[in-house]
């Protein structure tokens, strides 16, 4: 099955904030082969990926310091803590780092947590460091002085939200991942789509892969796959697989004959396509998020023998988490310049019942840096409508009190379509171009009738995609 390990496992509503603190441990500390007595110093920064709570069984990163006088002194240790006070009784540091004389070692330590004793035994860490051959280098008995630190502590425990750009996966089967890129060079009119994905089966392990796209105005797309690979969950929010990345604000990566080599900027406020609460809590099949909806690109993608150099490219980074592909969707990314953007996601569930239903779309409107519209998406989607077919589609309907419509024409040959694959196995084709023409128009009432008051035209540069199965 793909799982990850007891530390690592969650309930599967998990809070969208992050448990962040610092501790300073001290105590006395044998190194082997000396009889003497030294002082051990272990200064930590904590990164939990929820809230901490008593009976929480969470495992997160953990950063600092090793200091042991003429034997270790060491601000760059990293390892991991497990907090299970509850669940299992114990709270575990595990910590790698380099002794002075260049030997790396690690630190192993554990709070074993006595309800009887709970302030001692929640203050007082055994360690044992060994080699990489694992021979013991040391031993020792370390506590947090609470009458010094306990204050410090208490002040500087940060409740973070979660980087929407970080993995959300947890270790359940069944589940699937998505960070993905597309951008219009304004020069040349060339689209561009970086599709990265994270597939945890129902059964067996869970694999990184993905694929990349070009679309040249006037020509067929230029459509390249890489992986798969195990996936190793990054240390800094983002997605890697094999050469392809996705961290902080670069891109990189090779898929068949495409090569990129991309930094990106900017992006502004997230858009929320679906509800605020379906992205932290998980109460939908799946949901989206725009972390960066109004980012600019520079750097080189290749593509055969073609080079193309970007300067000021616009588009955006999106994510996608839940349980796999929809019945049937719909999707467009729409900037209208100036910071205006249109996000739309229409789906059908495959959910039984619910894949009987007509396509529910979520629109987020942003224009003169307010969202249309206004409240819960979920509920705003019951007055709009989508038609969902090729080469044209449609969302029209209310939001507010504004009429709506969206169209989007993906013109044939300049689209791709990609096979995808759900964590069950269940077979979809996704047909994506990023040379749609889009055209939105908003409304007004007036009089016994509809008054356009804003329209907006895109001439291949929309980004859109159309999922069938």
């Amino acid at each position: 099955m793909s799982t990850m390990s007891a530390g690592a496992r969650r309930a599967a509503f998990t809070s969208a904030r992050r448990t962040m603190f610092d501790e300073v441990m001290e105590g006395a500390f044998r190194i082997a082969g000396d009889d003497r007595t030294h002082r051990m110093r272990l200064e930590l920064s904590v990164d939990l990926p929820e809230v901490l709570r008593p009976w929480s069984d969470v495992e997160g990163e953990l950063t600092g310091r090793v200091h042991v006088p003429g034997w270790a002194d060491d601000p760059s240790a990293e390892g991991r803590l497990r907090v299970a006070p509850l669940t299992a009784r114990r709270i575990r540091y595990t910590l790698d780092f380099t002794a002075r004389d260049g030997r790396r070692l690690r630190l192993d330590g554990w709070k074993s947590i006595d309800p009887r004793r709970p302030v001692r035994s929640m203050t007082t860490l055994p360690v044992t460091v060994t080699g990489e051959d694992g021979s013991v280098a040391g031993e020792g008995l370390l506590r947090f002085d609470l009458r010094r630190d306990l204050v410090r502590f208490v002040a500087g425990a940060r409740f973070p939200g979660h980087d929407p750009m970080r993995s959300r996966w947890r270790g359940q089967p069944g589940r699937l991942e998505v960070w993905y890129t597309t951008l219009t060079d304004a020069a040349t009119g060339t689209g561009f789509w970086i599709h990265h994905e994270l597939l945890a089966p129902v059964r067996g392990e869970a694999r990184s892969h993905g694929w990349a796209a070009v679309f040249p105005p006037g020509e067929r797309p230029v459509f390249g796959r890489f992986g798969p690979f195990g996936w190793d969950r990054p240390e800094a929010a983002g997605f890697t697989a094999g050469p392809v990345a996705q961290n902080g604000d670069r891109l990189t990566g090779t898929a068949g004959t495409i090569a990129w080599s991309l930094r990106e900027s900017g992006g502004g406020k997230p858009i929320h396509t679906f509800p605020r609460w379906a992205w932290e809590w998980e109460l939908l099949p799946a949901a989206q998020i725009v972390p960066r909806p109004t980012a600019s690109y520079e750097g080189v993608i290749r593509f055969g023998d073609r080079v193309l150099e970007l300067d000021g490219a616009y588009g955006a980074s999106a994510r996608i988490y839940g349980h796999g592909n929809a019945q049937r969707w719909a999707w467009l990314h729409a900037d209208l310049g100036g910071g205006d953007v249109c996000e739309v996601v229409a789906a059908v569930s495959t959910r039984p019942g619910l894949n009987r239903l007509p396509p529910l779309p979520f629109v987020r409107l942003r224009v003169d840096g307010r969202d249309l519209p206004s409240g819960d998406p979920l509920l705003a989607s019951r007055r709009l409508k989508a038609d969902i077919r090729l080469p044209t589609w449609t969302v029209r309907g209310r939001i507010g009190d504004r009429a709506l419509l969206v169209e989007v024409t993906q013109r044939p040959e300049e689209t791709v379509a990609v096979d995808y694959a759900d964590p069950d196995g269940a077979p979809a084709v996704c047909h994506n171009s990023e040379r749609a023409d889009v055209r939105i128009a908003l409304a007004r009432r007036a009089g016994r009738g509809w008054e356009t008051e804003r329209e907006w035209r895109l001439d291949g540069t929309g980004h859109a995609e159309v999922g069938l199965r």
